[in-house]
């Protein structure tokens, strides 16, 4: 489990990525859950596979009950399974005593967070009830499982070398400059700026998308290790808080997925939401796309500048949960 920093808060989902009485399946550390979301909005999690032939829940259907709770149903024999994980069998009227354990979760608004079981060994960070307070919830994009352990997409994530070469296609990044790290621990943040090449007036026509894209993009990146990369950034018309989330599905799989808030300056704004949204998508594309094409365990002969931020991510790892000493700003 030390690959997997057991003991750390995961972020499954947003409520917003559960539709009503629609089973889904989630996995982490290893184990597989179905999540659902009854009309009163309160969440389920079970163990996946249903106790009598191991059939998936998650491919099965919700039913309501009068009270307006609902129970995941199995698409083998149609057994009817609560929120605690009862069951009535066939021929009798009486509920069971649970059959699955529940997964803990824990409930801050819209957040849908967990230890998978575990003991907590740090706290949820706050930063996300923040931003739901101050920002509108744009929505959610590139919600994917990716063939990689925990470490690899931790070190890709603060890699602040990569802009320029695996995100060059969408960003036309030029150069990073970059300004400060700050290291509080357990939370990070990093300052550079990214300098685009020059965009033609009618490509901008031709394709809208690209008006959002600055001349030099200042970047504030703020780490909460080890499930959560906030990228802050601000154009003309107004700022987002793009929020990287990370789940290890299990010890070979890691699951990542975006939250988007924004806070608009002009009506305009919300017009060009789904472009925001899509930038985001493409980002976690390239993202996936380069770590299949990576070498695992190559030894690393040649450091670049400005790798604090894998630095921070794998000392962070190798102490986990302890904080390293010492803690300094760099």
């Amino acid at each position: 489990m030390k690959s997997m920093l057991a003991g750390a808060p995961w972020l499954l989902a947003h409520k917003s990525m559960l539709d009503v009485n629609k089973p889904k399946k989630f996995s982490i550390y290893g184990s597989d859950y179905v999540l659902w979301k009854d009309t009163t909005g309160k969440i389920n999690a079970l163990p996946n596979a249903c106790p009598h032939m191991g059939a998936m829940l998650s491919e099965g259907w919700c039913e309501q009950k009068k009270d307006n709770s609902s129970v995941v149903v199995c698409p083998f024999h149609a057994l009817e399974f609560d929120g605690e994980g009862c069951t009535i069998l066939p021929d009798s009227q009486k509920k069971t005593i649970p059959q699955l354990q529940p997964l803990e979760l824990i409930i801050q608004g819209d957040f849908i967070w967990s230890y998978g079981g575990q003991e907590p060994k740090t706290k949820i960070p706050e930063i996300l009830n923040k931003i739901a307070a101050e920002y509108d919830f744009i929505g959610y994009t590139a919600d994917t499982s990716v063939e990689t352990d925990l470490l690899p997409m931790l070190l890709n994530m603060h890699d602040y070398n990569h802009q320029n070469g695996t995100h060059r296609p969408l960003f036309r990044i030029t150069e990073v400059k970059f300004g400060k790290f700050i290291d509080n621990g357990h939370e990070s943040h990093a300052f550079y700026d990214m300098p685009t090449a020059p965009t033609a007036v009618a490509e901008k026509i031709k394709k809208p998308d690209l008006l959002l894209i600055q001349k030099e993009i200042k970047a504030h990146l703020e780490n909460h290790f080890p499930s959560l990369v906030i990228f802050h950034g601000e154009t003309a018309i107004g700022k987002v808080a793009q929020c990287h989330l990370f789940v290890p599905e299990s010890e070979t799989r890691t699951r990542t997925y975006v939250l988007m808030f924004g806070k608009p300056k002009l009506p305009v704004f919300k017009i060009f939401s789904k472009n925001i949204l899509n930038f985001a998508k493409v980002v976690v594309e390239q993202d996936t796309d380069i770590l299949q094409k990576i070498y695992p365990n190559t030894p690393q002969k040649i450091k670049l500048n400005n790798e604090v931020g894998m630095d921070w991510v794998r000392r962070n790892f190798e102490n986990w949960p302890e904080i390293a000493e010492p803690n300094f700003s760099k």
